[in-house]
């Protein structure tokens, strides 16, 4: 993480953004600044060559008319002087002063003598431009650090012309305008600096975000969103980071629930495989010994043993008795079979559990009274609940079965209701030696005997409270067992509502 975090720093989009905005101001002005040195002084006496060329050209125009004199054309004369900063002085071929610019039109007249026949001292000239009507001189003059651009021509009605203009100190006009040049390119390479720190800030704000919305999405935290107003592309492409989370969101909670199905898939197979061979081997385990008496007393009918009638007898009993006990668990596992694979079909109806109860009882008074257990279950009261009435008949007929087969000490039996909310508790408690601590977890597993010896004395097969179990996670209802210290209650739940 700090690694990707010192790489952005080091390619902030900030600094990137400042120095491009930096580098483009500070190269303009540099440039600006270049191109003054070089080229403002040739530009500058371009500009007033022209000027003076210009008004030659007029002027010349005007004497070919015969207007040069004429007050038709004062205002034309005036703005060639001023426009150009020129001083003209137009003599005829005898020395009459036809028009001028200057008051000192004598001063004017030496200057025009001195540059004909270069007769000054301490001047230097440069012609610039010579043609049959003119010629153009640059001067010079060192004593007074002065520039001029000096024009004699020939009119088109014979009349010389005689022109000047000066020529500031370019050089310092130059330097001027590159002190100035660069205090406004300093202003403005601050203030570049300034508004694109700004501007490029407001710009990485929301990029940022997005950043961090996208490093939060890689460690699949979807609650992040970005917040944008849609007024730009960023915003648009937060919109769109968005759907693309919530799609990302949906889609993995899709995989994870196919995943998790496959994965229950693959536990209940796996369950099933469990299942079967567990049911295999206790099921071969289980018939082992009613077959193999079943197989001696056959074997000892066919040999005749024992010739005598009443033998006889018992041998068939035990072949019959061992017959039964196999037939009932064959049918239990049948039964447990269906409620484990979800083959069984659960008729929700609502009955009163009293009346059920109290059937189970009668059905079973005769196991009481033959063990000499008493029965207590003082409820008169309908208690009316919702299941399936077949099979909640199978869990109390195997819980007072279970009951009965381990009653001790006082050998009694007693069957009460909780009420809870919703739910009604039925118990069932007999008197007796607790369960083992280590096998209260293991009784509702099938063929699991607590006590294999008085398993083996009532023919139990280890399968009841296994359909117990599978019966009540049909329902989607509960049940267990808890030890007291002078015997063991079973109960189960059931629901009362109405709706």
């Amino acid at each position: 993480m700090r690694d990707i975090r010192n790489k952005q720093v080091k390619h902030s989009l900030t600094l990137q953004y400042t120095g491009t905005i930096l580098g483009m101001v500070a190269g303009t002005v540099l440039l600006c600044w270049f191109l003054n040195n070089t080229f403002l002084e040739d530009y500058y006496i371009y500009n007033k060559q022209n000027a003076m060329l210009e008004g030659f050209s007029t002027i010349d125009a005007k004497s070919a008319a015969g207007i040069l004199d004429s007050a038709g054309f004062d205002v034309g004369f005036e703005k060639i002087c001023e426009n150009g900063n020129i001083a003209i002085l137009i003599i005829s071929a005898d020395g009459t002063v036809i028009r001028t610019s200057v008051n000192d039109t004598e001063s004017l007249r030496i200057q025009f003598m001195d540059v004909l026949f270069s007769s000054s001292k301490g001047t230097s000239t440069e012609l610039l431009e010579k043609t049959n009507n003119y010629f153009l001189l640059r001067q010079v003059d060192t004593r007074h650090k002065s520039e001029y651009l000096v024009l004699c021509g020939t009119l088109a009605d014979g009349n010389v012309i005689f022109m000047r203009t000066a020529l500031e100190s370019i050089r310092e006009s130059a330097g001027i305008s590159n002190r100035l040049l660069s205090y406004i390119g300093i202003a403005a390479v601050i203030l570049s600096v300034v508004i694109s720190i700004f501007v490029s800030r407001k710009i990485a704000r929301p990029i940022l975000e997005l950043t961090e919305i996208s490093r939060r999405m890689t460690n699949l935290d979807f609650n992040a969103k970005y917040n944008g107003k849609g007024e730009n592309e960023i915003d648009l492409l937060g919109e769109h980071i968005n759907q693309m989370s919530e799609t990302l969101k949906s889609t993995i909670s899709e995989l994870k629930s196919a995943n998790n199905e496959l994965q229950m898939d693959i536990e209940k197979k796996t369950k099933i495989d469990e299942m079967r061979k567990d049911f295999l081997s206790n099921v071969s385990h289980e018939l082992k010994t009613p077959l193999a008496l079943i197989q001696g007393y056959a074997e000892g009918l066919q040999e005749c043993i024992n010739d005598d009638e009443e033998s006889r007898n018992f041998y068939c009993e035990v072949i019959m008795d061992e017959t039964d006990k196999m037939n009932q668990m064959v049918k239990k596992l049948l039964t447990l079979n269906q409620l484990e694979f979800g083959n069984d079909t659960v008729a929700m109806e609502r009955f009163d559990l009293t009346e059920l109860i109290r059937g189970v009882i009668q059905a079973s008074s005769i196991l009481l009274k033959q063990n000499g257990i008493s029965l207590t279950f003082n409820t008169d009261m309908p208690m009316y609940v919702w299941a399936d009435e077949f099979k909640v008949e199978e869990v109390v007929t195997n819980y007072l079965s279970n009951a009965i087969h381990h009653t001790d000490f006082e050998k009694r039996i007693d069957i009460k209701y909780t009420q809870n909310g919703d739910y009604v508790r039925v118990s069932v408690f007999n008197t007796g030696k607790p369960i083992p601590a280590e096998d209260i977890g293991n009784i509702w597993v099938k063929f699991y005997k607590v006590d294999k010896a008085r398993t083996r004395e009532y023919g139990g097969s280890g399968i009841g409270l296994s359909i117990v179990k599978a019966i009540m996670d049909s329902f989607h209802r509960e049940c267990g067992v808890i030890n007291h210290t002078d015997g063991v209650e079973f109960w189960f739940e059931l629901d009362t509502k109405n709706n």
